[in-house]
C-alpha cells in the first residue's frame, strides 16, 4: 500500500482487531484505514478475470503429485513456491502488529513476502519498527518497497531499513489523484526510477497497485533493464474505491474499476516480450539494454491456488497475493494463516498434477481459453487467443 506521512497510532489487543473509522482523526489513521476498506472489500469480492479462463481437460496426466517441482528461479534466488505474501502494510502501531504476523506466516511456510509502502518510516523514524519486524521474523527471501517520489538515497534507505533481497517501486498514479493528500505531480517519476536503478544494489521490481499494465506502459518500464515487472492488474483491493472512501464527499464513485485485470495484464506482457524477442532477433544492431527480458509477476485478485496456476500458465514467474492472506490472518490469525499458505501449496501441485505440467515451464505450454470480457479486450488489442488455446505440450524456457 502506498504511504504519506503520518503518526503512530495505539496497536490493538489482536491483530484483527483493526481500529474504526471514527477511532482517530483521518491524518493520523490512513494506513489503517486501508487495512480496515481493504479488507472489506475482499469480504464482497466476487468475480474477476481469471474466471474467463479455463485450462483445456486432459484426463491422463501420466504423472503423479509427487513428480511436482514447483520451484522458480526469481531475481537471482530458487523459491521454492512459485507464490508470496505481496505488500499490504506498515506505517502504524497495528498494521505493524500484523507486519509481523504476516512475516512470521511467510518464514513458517518457507515463502517470501513483501513490505508495504515504507515511505513513512523515510519520514518518521519512529515508525521505522512497523517495517523491521518483516525482517525480525522472517529470514527468507524480503522485498522492499517504495514509491518513484522518493529519492534514489531513500530507496537505498528503505533497502537497507528491512535487509531486504530485492526493491518494489509501486506506481499509483490513480491511487495518488483520487487520495485526499495524494500527490499530483508525476512527471519525474520514470526519470527517478533510472535514478534508483543506479543506486542500489539489490534487484528492482517495478509494480502497480491494482490498476493493471497496458502494452505501452510494460514497454517503458522493460526499457528502463528492471529486474521484473509486476502488472498487479483489476480485479482485488481497489484502491480508487478505497480512497474515494476516504473523502468527505466521495465522488469519484464513478471511477471505481480503472484499469486493465491482471490477466489482460499478462496477456499484454506476453505480447511485449515476443515483440522484444523479434527485435532482438532481427536487429543486428540493437542494444543489450534494449532486449533485456525482465520477468514477470502477476498480482491483483488471486483468490485462489488455481488462479496462481492461471497466472503461471500465462506467463509469471512468480505470483502475489495480498487480500486472500490479509482477510485471512484478520479472520484466523496467524496459524490460519499458516494453514491457508500450507493448502495453497499442496493444491497447486495437485492441479499441476491434474494437467500433466511436472515444473512450472510445462505449465505454461497447457492449452487455455481465455473468454468473456477479457477475451473481447484482448481481441480488441490484436492478441491472438487461439494460440493459447492450441499451445504445444513440449517444455519451453
Amino acid at each position: 500500500m502506498s504511504s504519506k506521512p503520518n503518526h503512530e497510532e495505539p496497536a490493538p489487543s489482536q491483530p484483527a482487531a483493526m481500529p474504526s473509522k471514527q477511532t482517530l482523526p483521518r491524518r493520523h489513521s490512513r494506513k489503517d484505514d486501508h487495512v480496515r476498506l481493504a479488507n472489506a472489500q475482499h469480504e464482497a469480492e466476487g468475480c474477476n478475470s481469471f474466471d474467463d479462463v479455463r485450462f483445456v481437460h486432459n484426463s491422463f496426466p501420466d504423472m503423479a503429485v509427487h513428480d511436482v517441482d514447483m520451484h522458480v528461479d526469481m531475481l537471482g534466488s530458487q523459491w521454492d513456491v512459485p507464490f508470496y505474501v505481496n505488500a499490504m502494510t506498515g506505517g502504524s502501531a497495528s498494521t505493524g502488529v500484523l507486519n509481523g504476523a504476516l512475516a512470521q506466516a511467510a518464514e513458517s511456510c518457507g515463502v517470501a513476502i513483501a513490505s508495504g509502502s515504507q515511505h513513512a518510516a523515510l519520514r518518521d523514524r519512529a515508525l521505522t519498527p512497523t517495517f523491521t519486524t518483516l525482517r525480525e521474523h522472517t529470514h527468507g527471501f524480503l522485498f522492499a518497497n517504495v514509491g518513484p517520489s522518493v529519492t534514489a538515497s531513500q530507496a537505498r534507505q528503505a533497502v537497507d531499513m528491512i535487509a531486504a533481497n530485492a526493491l518494489q517501486i509501486h506506481v499509483n498514479a490513480a491511487q495518488e489523484i483520487v487520495m485526499p493528500e495524494g500527490d499530483r505531480d508525476f512527471s519525474a517519476w520514470k526519470a527517478t526510477i533510472r535514478e534508483i536503478l543506479e543506486t542500489v544494489d539489490v534487484p528492482v521490481v517495478v509494480k502497480e497497485v491494482g490498476f493493471g499494465m497496458s502494452q505501452a506502459t510494460i514497454r517503458a518500464i522493460a526499457a528502463m533493464g528492471v529486474a521484473a515487472i509486476d502488472v498487479s492488474g483489476r480485479g482485488g483491493t481497489d484502491f480508487i474505491t478505497i480512497e474515494n472512501q476516504r473523502r468527505n464527499r466521495s465522488e469519484y464513485g464513478y471511477m471505481a474499476g480503472w484499469g486493465e485485470s491482471t490477466v489482460l495484464s499478462l496477456l499484454n506482457a506476453v505480447e511485449v516480450h515476443h515483440e522484444r524477442l523479434a527485435d532482438r532477433d532481427g536487429s543486428s544492431h540493437a542494444s543489450s539494454d534494449s532486449v533485456l527480458q525482465p520477468q514477470i509477476v502477476a498480482s491483483g485478485g488471486v483468490r485462489t491456488p488455481l488462479d496462481v496456476a492461471i497466472a503461471l500458465s500465462l506467463g509469471a514467474q512468480a505470483v502475489g497475493v495480498s487480500g486472500h492472506f490479509l482477510h485471512t490472518l484478520i479472520k484466523s490469525g496467524e496459524s490460519g494463516l499458516v494453514e491457508e499458505i500450507e493448502r495453497w501449496k499442496q493444491q497447486l501441485r495437485s492441479i499441476m498434477t491434474l494437467l500433466g505440467a511436472r515444473t512450472i515451464p510445462e505449465l505454461r505450454t497447457r492449452n487455455l481459453l481465455v473468454t468473456g470480457q477479457t477475451g473481447r479486450e484482448a481481441e480488441l488489442l490484436g492478441i491472438s487467443l487461439k494460440d493459447y488455446a492450441n499451445r504445444s505440450v513440449q517444455s519451453v524456457d
